[in-house]
């Protein structure tokens, strides 16, 4: 893998290849998520990338129906809910995304402690294209 600098520019240009990436202490190993320049356990400043499965549980979520702008052009509403949620990964980083694959309007059917798989989910046209991070029932 080429050497990128640990900054939020690179963690978007990997999220763009379709590849969750997190930081870790070469020191002690800790694994962060978002990446991080320095380790919170060891205070060690020799972080590394460090890809990361995308495999986890959904540890709490929540359903949206009063949605961001942002959020309305993409066709999101009262009508169309939307997911998002924190999912706890196999390597122990918390990951806050949005939750795809399950019924916003009935929030009861989602459970927390479910198996979830991250994918890259690309959106927008020409200058507006974006690749975002969700996750997904496995």
């Amino acid at each position: 893998m080429e050497e990128r600098p640990i900054s939020d520019i690179s963690y978007y240009k990997f999220i763009e290849e379709g590849k969750l990436m997190g930081s870790r202490c070469r020191e002690c190993g800790k694994i962060y998520h978002p990446p991080r320049h320095f380790c919170e356990d060891c205070f060690g400043t020799d972080m590394e990338w460090h890809e990361l499965k995308g495999e986890g549980e959904l540890t709490t979520y929540t359903c949206i129906f009063v949605t961001p702008p942002y959020m309305a052009r993409e066709g999101y509403g009262r009508d169309n809910p939307y997911c998002t949620g924190v999912v706890t990964l196999a390597e122990g980083p918390r990951v806050v995304a949005r939750i795809e694959g399950v019924d916003a309007k009935n929030p009861e059917s989602i459970k927390i402690g479910m198996p979830v798989k991250a994918e890259f989910v690309r959106g927008g046209e020409g200058e507006e294209a974006r690749t975002y991070l969700a996750f997904r029932p496995a």
